[in-house]
């Protein structure tokens, strides 16, 4: 147990560092040393890749996590990591080859549009390969219970190198043509490392059998496969339809208001980590009031932080964008749209975690195939007519429809939800104080605002969230580090 506690926490200091590095690139660095069309260009680049490399993966980095436990032989275990290593190896060639007799139709498709991305499709597969590989040797890893290294590579090692390849592009020591091929190449690196750094911690030996339930390993890996292509449609669908139908500089524009909405998700990453094997458990032994408590606790915690995480991104946005090239400036209203997906997604607490550990798995997996249908369909009929406001829409619009779905779900089949009277309290609490300092600013440097708003916010936001006692688990942890500073 302390190894994986001493894991845990190295991994969130690690989230946030590379967070932080990946917030200096999206904001600063790349709105100043690229151009608005090759910065769309980066971002379109990447949001492709990723629709893409869970189908090359075909679901084997969550089998490999499943099943590794369950097979007690050498020779088993052999057999399954053979079968992960060159399983999407053979997907990624069928894939690479169709693509390959399909690349004129592709250059076709992006000469009626944006010219620019011509010379770079092919990067996308590649890129999208070397993904799929990363993520299954950092499972590889992380079976042996190794997660530190590949966690860094995850989240800090391609920001940092992308934050010199920036710096190499303003001193004029590689063009932006250059520029993008090695960033393909810093994704290349990132995978061969994580190859190296699993086989170092353990190296199969090499056969041709499969692995016994070897048909059970491939249902479970093509229900993750459709359960993968859903959650990156979801996410990164917005993004590829506005390169279709806007000039591509858009992409980056939107890209901004999508990742300073992110930072409300990192709480629910890092909880979810600790309350996902728990609900398992507690799905197994049938522990439903245990469960229930975990749901509600879960719900409250994280809307707490990140109501206020929130309120801290939609009062500080105009001073935010002050410090940022006028061209990237855009609607307030994107920004508040994509943040209540986020702010909603934590709301859901322990949701998923109950979803996909039970029965009803691939009932999520069906109503989240109609609802990446769906997306499609809203980013179809509103990109062209709002543009980018269109986009950020249809994003609210398919995952409330589908977090709410999720919600029904389990108090249709659980009779359990995870709201009380506080969940309406915070959100009131938080739209009053949103009022109250969005408008409100110091006649200070954009800097300083940010931190004195910021300040203030907290202090008001913490004391209520202490005196009313918003969350238990939240309300003790408080309590402890203010007895440990003498404040309380």
């Amino acid at each position: 147990m302390g190894v994986i506690l001493n894991q845990s926490f190295k991994n969130i200091i690690t989230t946030y560092f590379g967070f932080g590095i990946g917030a200096i690139n999206t904001l600063f660095l790349f709105t100043y040393f690229l151009e608005k069309e090759y910065y769309g260009l980066v971002g379109f680049l990447l949001s492709a890749a990723n629709l893409i490399w869970p189908i090359l993966d075909f679901g084997v980095h969550n089998t490999l996590v499943k099943f590794y436990s369950s097979y007690k032989t050498k020779l088993d275990r052999d057999k399954l990591l053979n079968l992960i290593v060159f399983l999407p190896l053979i997907v990624s060639i069928i894939i690479g080859l169709i693509s390959l007799f399909s690349y004129s139709m592709l250059l076709d498709y992006f000469e009626s549009g944006n010219k620019l991305v011509q010379p770079y499709i092919w990067l996308i597969f590649v890129i999208a390969l070397a993904t799929a590989y990363f993520e299954i040797f950092f499972a590889w890893s992380k079976v042996h219970y190794q997660s530190v290294f590949g966690n860094f590579m995850k989240e800090v090692f391609h920001r940092i190198c992308i934050t010199l390849l920036l710096f190499a592009v303003y001193l004029k020591l590689i063009s932006v043509s250059q520029f993008i091929y090695w960033m393909a190449g810093v994704f290349i690196f990132r995978a061969f490392a994580m190859m190296f750094y699993a086989f170092r911690l353990y190296r199969p030996t090499f056969s041709l059998q499969m692995p016994m339930n070897f048909i059970t390993v491939l249902k479970y890996s093509a229900l993750i496969l459709i359960a993968g292509s859903v959650a990156m449609i979801l996410l990164d669908l917005d993004k590829v339809m506005i390169e279709h139908y806007l000039p591509i500089e858009n992409v980056a524009i939107y890209g901004i208001a999508v990742y300073i909405a992110t930072v409300i998700s990192v709480p629910q990453k890092a909880m979810h980590q600790i309350i996902h094997p728990l609900t398992a458990t507690m799905l197994n032994e049938r522990d439903r009031v245990g469960m229930r408590d975990l749901y509600k606790r879960s719900s409250l915690s994280l809307l707490v932080v990140s109501a206020l995480i929130f309120i801290l991104i939609m009062v500080n946005l105009n001073q935010l964008y002050s410090l940022m090239p006028p061209q990237y400036q855009i609607s307030s209203f994107i920004v508040l749209l994509i943040s209540l997906v986020k702010l909603y997604d934590n709301m859901l607490g322990s949701n998923n975690s109950i979803l996909f550990n039970s029965d009803y798995y691939r009932l999520v997996l069906v109503i989240g195939v109609a609802l990446a249908i769906l997306a499609y369909v809203f980013n179809l009929i509103l990109i062209p007519t709002y543009g980018i406001m269109g986009a950020a829409i249809a994003t609210f619009l398919a995952f409330f429809i589908f977090n709410t779905a999720k919600i029904f779900i389990v108090i249709s089949k659980f009779k359990m939800h995870p709201f009380t009277n506080k969940t309406l309290y915070i959100l009131l609490f938080s739209a009053a104080l949103c009022g109250a300092f969005y408008i409100w600013e110091f006649p200070f440097h954009p800097f300083i605002n940010i931190a004195l708003k910021s300040i203030v916010v907290s202090i008001i936001y913490l004391f209520v969230a202490l005196k009313f006692n918003f969350s238990d688990d939240i309300t003790i942890l408080m309590q402890k580090y203010l007895k440990k500073a003498r404040v309380i």
